[in-house]
């Protein structure tokens, strides 16, 4: 039974991942920041427990490994986007999407560091996107924060193997969660219909990846592109 750490598990790909592994039988925890009634029905469901912290905190992710201790299985799942022309986006909004997505991941990565050195193993699974393989119009901020997560990535791989931890990424494309919320219905069926499996994604599927990327031990500094061919 392993001891898995999920970031972002209140909603969306966060807690299907949550699910999934709670099915797994491992002992699962889940950070998220502030929908405490969607985290206590989470938590409710799967058995893992819920800490509120918002990972862009150095001081409070510390304070929540604190009371989870060493993991096994690190999942860095949350992230935040914003539509719209740069030029229309403020930089209190563009350091807040670098905080979380990019930041984020230096904090929760370096609080489970202590544990993986100690055992000698870990493995570290990063969310990315589409976006930050090939860029998206009026995402830009988006775009650059999972450009710069697949980057950390692969730079982590190659810092990290030597001392049996694992780093990997999924790139998700169009999966219906929250996020698509404020995407009219018209442009979800273009983008289904220019998608070659024929559907948009669903949580469950990121999580079915993440799943054999925890259990893939000879892989490691790799992106699964998780968009049914979207992208290729």
């Amino acid at each position: 039974m392993a001891t898995v750490l999920i970031t972002g598990g209140s909603r969306g790909i966060g807690a299907a991942a949550v699910e999934l592994f709670a099915a797994r039988g491992d002992r699962v925890f889940f950070l998220y920041e502030k929908d405490h009634e969607a985290a206590r029905a989470v938590a409710e469901k799967t058995g893992a427990t819920a800490l509120c912290c918002d990972v862009a905190d150095g001081g409070a992710v510390k304070e929540a490994f604190s009371r989870i201790g060493d993991v096994d299985i690190l999942i860095c799942n949350a992230g935040i986007c914003h539509y719209g022309l740069m030029s229309m986006v403020d930089e209190e909004t563009w350091d807040r999407i670098f905080a979380v997505n990019v930041k984020g991941i230096y904090h929760c990565v370096n609080a489970a560091m202590p544990g993986f050195l100690k055992k000698q193993a870990g493995c570290v699974i990063t969310v990315s996107s589409m976006w930050g393989q090939v860029g998206s119009s009026c995402e830009a901020a988006y775009s650059a924060t999972k450009g710069a997560v697949i980057a950390l990535t692969q730079a982590l791989a190659k810092e990290l193997g030597p001392s049996g931890i694992r780093v990997n990424s999924v790139a998700p494309g169009v999966i219906l969660t929250d996020m698509c919320a404020g995407v009219d219905p018209e442009t979800l069926e273009g983008l289904r219909e220019e998608t070659p499996v024929g559907r948009n994604g669903r949580p469950e599927d990121v999580a079915q990846a993440m799943a054999y990327l925890a259990d893939a031990d000879f892989v490691t500094g790799q992106v699964i592109s998780v968009n049914g061919g979207y992208v290729i």
